[in-house]
């Protein structure tokens, strides 16, 4: 699916802006970088910048317009980071990220950023269906523009299915609610055992750590180490009771 999805630059200045950037998107799988109009490219500066990012940069379109870098797309996404006269529908990385993969699925997808200094212009904006802004400190809103494309291909990075579905992999074989009964059973007994808690008034604390060890959901290997670390504890009072 990302294979789909461009990242097209318009008229960077600035050579090192591309070889960080193309480093942002190798880092998060990305590698088909546009340029339109850059100064200064190809450069040492940018391969330097790249730091090791080579075959991005290499494999870069460098094209005379953003018309012909937007070529075969189905649906494309602007980068903005000041309000504008006319307006455009806007969303945030996360949601952005969402819809181009979607949209990617049937076909190539673009998101595009302006120049450093002035972003993208209302006639370049009128070739996006979407603006994406990102949420920054409104005093100093001001993001590199390597730094912007980085947020964006990390939420694509995290929204796509391949990079999730380890999670799937990885779900805890959490205790039943029965074993969590006799645990709470086990915990309170050696409390009270290690005269910890008040076998007259054992509410308020007991409610407590239900409420902990109900929030950590232990896994089987976890009430393991806390059942065993209990028969421990009454162990070793029960040795001292003895001596």
């Amino acid at each position: 699916m990302k294979t789909n999805i461009r990242i097209v630059l318009v008229n960077t200045t600035h050579p090192g802006n591309i070889g960080a950037a193309a480093r942002a998107m190798k880092n998060m799988c990305l590698e088909r970088l546009y340029l339109v109009e850059p100064q200064g490219f190809p450069c040492a500066e940018a391969t330097a910048r790249a730091s090791g990012a080579d075959d991005v940069l290499a494999s870069a379109v460098v094209c005379q317009s953003l018309e012909q870098a937007l070529n075969g797309c189905r649906f494309v996404v602007g980068a903005s980071a000041r309000s504008r006269s006319i307006s455009w529908p806007v969303e945030n990385p996360r949601q952005c990220a969402r819809r181009l993969l979607d949209e990617s699925k049937q076909g190539d997808v673009a998101l595009v950023f302006g120049r450093e200094h002035s972003g993208l212009s209302n006639e370049e904006l009128e070739k996006c269906h979407y603006l994406v802004h990102i949420p920054s400190n409104p005093d100093y809103s001001s993001l590199n523009l390597a730094a912007a494309v980085q947020v964006l291909s990390y939420e694509l990075m995290m929204m796509a299915p391949e990079q999730n579905a380890h999670l799937k992999d990885e779900v805890r074989e959490v205790v039943s609610a029965e074993e969590m009964e006799s645990f709470f059973g086990h915990l309170e007994q050696t409390l009270i055992d290690l005269e910890f808690l008040d076998a007259n008034h054992p509410r308020k604390l007991m409610r407590r750590l239900r409420r902990f060890y109900n929030r950590a959901r232990p896994d089987k290997t976890e009430m393991n180490i806390l059942r065993g670390m209990l028969s421990a504890a009454q162990g070793r009072k029960l040795y001292k009771a003895e001596r």
